[in-house]
C-alpha cells in the first residue's frame, strides 16, 4: 500500500522519532509500505517521520536491492563529498550537501537481528540523509542560506 508521504513544514518531520521495542509483523507491514511509497515516489530512501509514523526507521534502495533498518544508528564516518540532495518530503527541491564519504551503520533487520553495514557514495549519502530524519534533522538545514535551495541544480 502506497502511503502518503508528509511534508515540509509538517511538525513530525522535526520531532525525534522513538525506538521501536522489537520487530513485529506490524512493523514488517510498515516496512513493505514504505518499500512501496518511496519506489512509487522514484526515491532512493524514506524514513518513519516522512510517512507520519514517528518511529525509527528506514527503508533504502540505491540500486543494490532493499534495505530496511530498524532502529538504525551511525557507528563511524570517514571522508567527505559534497553532491545534490533531494528529499521526498521537500518536493521539487535539490541542493548540494557535504556529508561524510564513507559510514558504517547498525540496526535490526526485519528478522530482529542486529546487523552492521558500511556505505560509501550514494548508500552513505542515502543513510546519512534517512538516519538525520529519525532525528529531526532535514537536508536543507546543512544549507547556510535555503535560497541555495534550487529546483534546477544538476
Amino acid at each position: 500500500m502506497i502511503l502518503p508521504v508528509v511534508t515540509h513544514p509538517h511538525p513530525v518531520l522535526r520531532q525525534k522519532a522513538q525506538p521501536l521495542k522489537k520487530v513485529t509483523k506490524r512493523i514488517k507491514k510498515l516496512a513493505q509500505n514504505m518499500l512501496e511509497t518511496m519506489y512509487a515516489a522514484d526515491g532512493v530512501g524514506l524514513a518513519g517521520p516522512q510517512v507520519g509514523v514517528a518511529k525509527r526507521i528506514i527503508v533504502l534502495d540505491v540500486g543494490k536491492g532493499p534495505l530496511v533498518l530498524v532502529n538504525p544508528q551511525i557507528l563511524g564516518k570517514s571522508g567527505q563529498e559534497r553532491d545534490v540532495e533531494g528529499c521526498l518530503s521537500i518536493p521539487g527541491r535539490n541542493a548540494y550537501v557535504t556529508r561524510a564519504a564513507k559510514v558504517k551503520v547498525t540496526g535490526l533487520d526485519l528478522d530482529g537481528r542486529q546487523v552492521v553495514l558500511e556505505g560509501d557514495g550514494l548508500l552513505a549519502r542515502a543513510f546519512q540523509h534517512e538516519i538525520d530524519h529519525l532525528d529531526g534533522i532535514l537536508f536543507i538545514d546543512y544549507l547556510e542560506d535555503s535560497s541555495n535551495c534550487s529546483p534546477d541544480v544538476n
